[in-house]
């Protein structure tokens, strides 16, 4: 395995000025290479100032990228760090990436399951795959588990356990980092190229040789709209392949959290029901989809029904409960917990949030759930996080309830959090007299 150091700055590139790349750009024209590596280099060597590279950002954000430009700028992205060489792990090498979701663990589940299943997932998680709770946060609810790790050791992680699940490291895609850090101060966040370049110069930076895309829609994501969804899903698969790479890429509704808790270890204790064969049955439902398409991607199973086979095996035999173990120990994680999940933090209290009526569940805002979870487990500041804190037992949408029923369990410690929580809670579902009728998880499937 080699770690292959990418000298960019050393490289050779026209000297336009910044404000003629803003200005052809805010006319509506397209770089050249050669323009975009310009950019790049110069944003890394810390020559382009500040205020150029928002408006150059701000530029693309209305006008937008050719395929070809994304592409483009997707490499030299990857290329102005370190690129990891994997190829001494035989393994075919598989990631995923979210654009993040309330409730979402399917990343948990995914990468131990791949692994029981024959692929290696290189897993950095980005802040770009959060929903005000990252899976990072997440698995930090057990003992001892580090999120971070030295290239070398991430290199010896997945060559061994075949998954690992670390934090970002600071020499992968750097431009990519300043340029995030950038697009949420002036924002610039949601924009289809600078997305897609973003996901696709991290995954395949960290090794990834091919790469399954879960793009969430509605109001637990940041993207409201399904055909932007749609749209993000597409450039996706073209960029990957202008990048000579494999992309699937599914478009899954995020109108209701996904499972039945939210918060940090009550998800991660989710995710084990999961991988011991039981869990929520939407949530299995998209891990059972993700990992056909991994599976899949990866040669290990060719028809569909192959695929759906080997994943539930390995849901359902134990092998990925296992490699989830070896993932934690691994990076120091106490495991007797995975065994346990009773030795998990928890709350000093339990309340039950009740029906205000008869009817059905019609609809439930899943930011409003966010919301209210990350004001049980964050302090003023926002930092000190309590791992313990969050909801259970959600009602889902087509839920028949009767007057005072508990529409979710609300798991917290300090009451001077809880009325403040309580008003983003409440306000999160509304009842209908008539059942609605059930909206399919996985709406596009696009490679």
């Amino acid at each position: 395995m080699i770690i292959k150091k990418q000298l960019v700055s050393s490289r050779k590139a026209p000297k336009p000025s910044y404000s003629y790349l803003i200005e052809k750009k805010r006319d509506d024209g397209e770089f050249l290479d050669d323009e975009i590596r310009y950019v790049v280099d110069s944003i890394l060597d810390e020559k382009m100032p500040k205020y150029q590279q928002a408006a150059w950002v701000m530029a693309v954000y209305f006008q937008g990228m050719s395929a070809q430009e994304t592409a483009s700028f997707a490499e030299e992205m990857m290329l102005s760090g370190e690129v990891l060489e994997l190829t001494r792990i035989s393994r075919p090498k598989v990631d995923k990436y979210s654009t993040g979701g309330v409730g979402d663990k399917t990343s948990l589940v995914l990468g131990p399951l791949a692994a029981a299943a024959g692929v290696a997932m290189p897993t950095m998680n980005g802040v770009d795959e959060e929903f005000l709770i990252s899976n990072l946060q997440k698995l930090a609810s057990i003992p001892g588990f580090s999120k971070k790790c030295d290239l070398e050791g991430f290199l010896e992680q997945v060559k061994t356990v075949s998954c690992a699940f670390v934090e970002q490291h600071e020499d992968i895609s750097p431009v990519d980092t300043i340029l995030y850090e950038l697009r949420q101060k002036i924002g610039a966040i949601p924009c289809i190229p600078l997305i897609t370049a973003s996901a696709m110069s991290r995954k395949f930076a960290a090794g990834a040789e091919s790469l399954v895309v879960d793009v969430k829609w509605g109001n637990g994501s940041f993207i409201k709209d399904p055909d932007e969804a749609r749209q993000l899903a597409r450039s996706m698969t073209r960029v990957a392949r202008s990048l000579k790479r494999r992309c699937v890429a599914l478009v899954t509704d995020m109108n209701q959290p996904l499972g039945d808790s939210v918060g940090t270890a009550l998800e991660i204790k989710e995710a084990i029901e999961l991988l011991k064969g039981g869990g929520p049955a939407d949530l299995k439902e998209l891990v059972l989809k993700l990992g056909m398409e991994i599976v899949r991607l990866a040669g290990v199973a060719g028809s569909t029904l192959s695929a759906k086979q080997t994943v539930q095996r390995h849901l359902e035999d134990g092998s990925a409960l296992e490699k989830f173990k070896e993932m934690v120990a691994a990076q120091g994680g106490q495991t007797d917990c995975i065994d346990d999940p009773e030795k998990f933090p928890m709350a000093k209290h339990v309340r039950k949030l009740p029906a205000p009526k008869r009817g059905y569940v019609h609809t439930i805002n899943a930011a409003m759930i966010a919301r209210g979870v990350h004001m049980l487990a964050f302090d003023e500041k926002g930092k000190k996080l309590d791992a313990s804190a969050g909801v259970s037992e959600l009602k889902k949408v087509g839920t028949q309830m009767k007057q005072g029923e508990p529409l979710m369990m609300i798991h917290y410690n300090h009451e001077d959090r809880l009325e403040t929580a309580l008003e983003y809670l409440k306000t999160a579902y509304r009842l209908a007299p008539k059942r609605p009728n059930p909206a399919p998880l996985v709406v596009e499937r696009v490679a």
